[in-house]
């Protein structure tokens, strides 16, 4: 058995992540893996995602991955990473496709003519780094209120249950970057890209225990 399994359905930035998390657990067993025993019987999981959602749904579908990422979302620590967070919402607006519906509430495209407070227009998608306001939750810990992460995206989730928001970014209106629920936790952000801060919540994933 794996101690953490990075979920490899073909659309994520799996080399880095590994990397991240080898550095943080250098003693773990960590495995890339397309296999979905490895997914199911691994201690803990990590669905990280680039891309468009309705690619990243239906390469998770033609794998046969689908069910041992949903059993891990319900029954084991689980890091969702960028769209691996947005996947696990019911439905995104992006080509207007469902998606594993762990979590409710819905999938949202910033809005295209965006300004910052001085009237400068802000590109689509948000790239760059951004202060995230955390809540109190075993992976923030030892992490700075509104430390600075990396993130590249043009949607957000919209959770329909307020109380799974764990942080919360601006562009340039507020919107959500963080969630938790028992055994889950995920980010807009990339954690395996954001230099100490990011490592430091990697870490804080691996030795949790919800």
């Amino acid at each position: 058995m794996v101690d953490v399994a990075v979920v490899d359905y073909g659309m994520g930035n799996l080399r880095s992540v590994e990397q991240a998390l080898r550095k943080v657990a250098p003693a773990a067993e960590i495995a890339v893996s397309a296999d979905a025993g490895v997914i199911a019987n691994a201690g803990r999981v990590v669905f990280p995602g680039q891309g468009a959602m309705p690619d990243c749904m239906r390469e998770l579908e033609s794998r046969g991955l689908r069910d041992a990422v949903l059993q891990a979302a319900r029954n084991k620590p689980f890091l969702g990473i960028c769209i691996g967070l947005q996947m696990l919402f019911e439905h995104s607006t992006e080509g207007d496709v469902a998606g594993l519906g762990v979590l409710r509430g819905k999938v949202v495209r910033f809005a295209k003519d965006l300004r910052d407070a001085q009237g400068n227009r802000l590109k689509v998608p948000h790239m760059g780094w951004n202060r995230v306001h955390h809540g109190d939750h075993a992976l923030w810990n030892g992490i700075e209120q509104d430390a600075r992460f990396y993130f590249v995206h043009s949607y957000y989730v919209c959770p329909q249950d307020a109380s799974l928001v764990q942080g919360a970014s601006d562009y340039p209106q507020p919107f959500v970057c963080a969630v938790a629920q028992d055994n889950l936790f995920a980010v807009q952000f990339h954690p395996e890209k954001s230099q100490t801060a990011g490592l430091k919540l990697l870490q804080n994933f691996v030795q949790w225990n919800p």
